[in-house]
């Protein structure tokens, strides 16, 4: 992989005026505010970028989407670094997961209302620490249909607010490591380290089945993504300093 330039918190500096200083391009590892999309953080980012570099056709994407209502790493990519996007995006993630058991909702998280509660009261830390294993590997996983895989061409999401039938192909993931960082009925906080392609509010879903309740995700922050960890994350502010003229 190319040797591109990394700013993060440890290493916070103003960048020259011209991109082509920075012939390999630039990452920025972002800590995503919640409720934003990725594309809102890429949008922000592009904006204040083109502006600083006086080019707009400046490139700018992301390696690796993250929901709205997650937080936590997200790696932004200016310049010619958009060409090692794809191998970023394919580095190990983890994520500490908050997952509330006793109910589901239709898209796995709190972005829609609950539609169906189970009895949760006779599950305990030895139950979920005996189905952790059965998570572990390489495996077939659904994803959501509230997501954003394409169907013909079409956002599953889209197909589903629709009110369409929506059938998902199940993708092969692997969850390397799963361990238990909080009990308290019924919430239940995980650390999962695993593969990219991984939707943890589909593991929420699971593991609320696995333990004969429901489950749904609650919390989520991508805490590592390859290299980069969300203690040296940027804020969005930081791109003042950052963009500095």
């Amino acid at each position: 992989m190319s040797e591109f330039l990394t700013i993060d918190k440890d290493n916070l500096q103003p960048l020259g005026g011209n991109i082509d200083d920075y012939p390999e391009g630039i990452v920025l590892p972002f800590d995503k505010p919640y409720r934003w999309t990725s594309a809102d953080v890429v949008r922000k980012v592009k904006f204040i970028a083109q502006k600083h570099f006086h080019k707009k056709n400046l490139k700018v994407g992301h390696a690796g989407t993250l929901d709205p209502l997650a937080t936590g790493v997200l790696l932004v990519c200016l310049g010619k670094a958009t060409k090692q996007a794809e191998a970023l995006q394919a580095e190990k993630k983890e994520y500490i997961a908050q997952i509330e058991l006793g109910a589901t909702t239709p898209c796995f998280d709190m972005e829609k209302e609950i539609d169906c509660t189970y009895p949760y009261e006779h599950i305990t830390r030895e139950m979920v620490e005996a189905a952790i294993p059965g998570f572990l590997g390489e495996q077939d996983q659904v994803p959501p249909v509230f997501s954003a895989k394409l169907i013909d061409g079409t956002r599953a999401y889209e197909m589903a607010r629709a009110g369409e039938e929506v059938v998902m192909k199940p993708a092969r993931i692997t969850i390397y490591e799963m361990e238990i960082v909080e009990f308290e009925l019924p919430r239940l906080v995980l650390r999962i380290k695993c593969s990219k392609g991984t939707y943890i509010r589909s593991i929420a879903r699971d593991m609320g089945k696995a333990l004969g309740s429901g489950g749904y995700l609650s919390g989520l922050v991508r805490t590592q993504s390859g290299g980069f960890h969300v203690g040296k994350a940027l804020s969005m502010e930081d791109m003042g300093e950052i963009m500095k003229k």
